[in-house]
């Protein structure tokens, strides 16, 4: 389960002023997903799924994080991006 500062935090990402890159929000998906799922044990997206794939393997790479390692690191993460873009 996580914290109501890891809900706070993925509430503001929806908030910041500049939309974060691709590479940003795959991060953050990828941490988001393995905080609040754990590892992805789903089957891999078609060929030709581009975002699909691209998400999935942002998960991934994260297999045998624990979810509370993969919540500190999605909070950090949150808290650089509102940094970068809220200046």
């Amino acid at each position: 389960m996580v914290s109501a500062l890891f809900n706070e935090k993925a509430e503001a990402v929806s908030n910041l002023p500049t939309r974060p890159s691709d590479d940003e929000l795959l991060q953050l998906y990828g941490l988001f997903k393995q905080a609040t799922v754990g590892d992805n044990e789903t089957t891999k997206p078609g060929v030709f799924d581009f975002k699909g794939k691209y998400k999935w393997e942002a998960w991934n790479k994260l297999k045998g994080t624990s979810q509370e390692e993969a919540e500190a690191k999605y909070i950090a993460l949150v808290d650089e991006l509102s940094a970068k873009y809220s200046a």
